[in-house]
């Protein structure tokens, strides 16, 4: 199965000068809990934006990058060589699309589900995931109730997708 996973303001924001808004710490254990040991789907920006640059431990890292070599990843340079190696891994487990914006965008049709960490909160956003409440092909199927993480009011939500493309 096919999975974004992210966390959201309000208004759908999940990015701000290319930095998360929000320092979650539950967030990040589920997170965390929920991608280890399967394939974790992402871009260049996104993998920069690491401690250090290096990629999640104990996860298959499947980058799309021009340009960068590394042993460490999977390093693919176009959305077809991603989608390949994303088919290849599917026999493996789940595989989980952590970010950025524009792959969370070319991916999502391709998602079966979306683990939407919602917010309650406007972070002044400047990279914004789809709202999938308006969204024709997602139903939100559960929504978990509100919980205090480091200050911030967040539900736990999933959102199924009602028609999935295949790779």
């Amino acid at each position: 199965m096919i999975i974004a996973i992210v966390h959201a303001d309000r208004e759908w924001g999940i990015g701000k000068n290319g930095d998360m808004m929000f320092s979650l710490p539950k967030d990040m254990k589920f997170f965390r809990e929920t991608t280890m040991g399967h394939t974790v789907v992402m871009g260049g920006k996104t993998l920069r934006s690491f401690p250090n640059g290096k990629p999640l431990k104990n996860r298959v890292n499947i980058v799309i990058s021009r340009g960068q070599v590394r042993d460490d990843c999977i390093i693919v340079p176009t959305m077809d060589a991603l989608k390949a190696a994303m088919k290849a891994r599917q026999d493996e487990g789940d595989i989980y699309v952590i970010g950025g914006a524009q792959i969370y965008k070319e991916l999502l049709p391709y998602c079966h589900e979306a683990l939407i960490t919602k917010v309650d909160a406007v972070g002044g956003a400047d990279t914004f995931f789809p709202d999938l409440d308006a969204h024709p092909n997602f139903v939100c199927v559960d929504e978990g109730e509100p919980i205090d993480d480091n200050g911030h009011t967040v539900r736990f939500t999933k959102y199924k997708n009602l028609s999935v493309m295949e790779l």
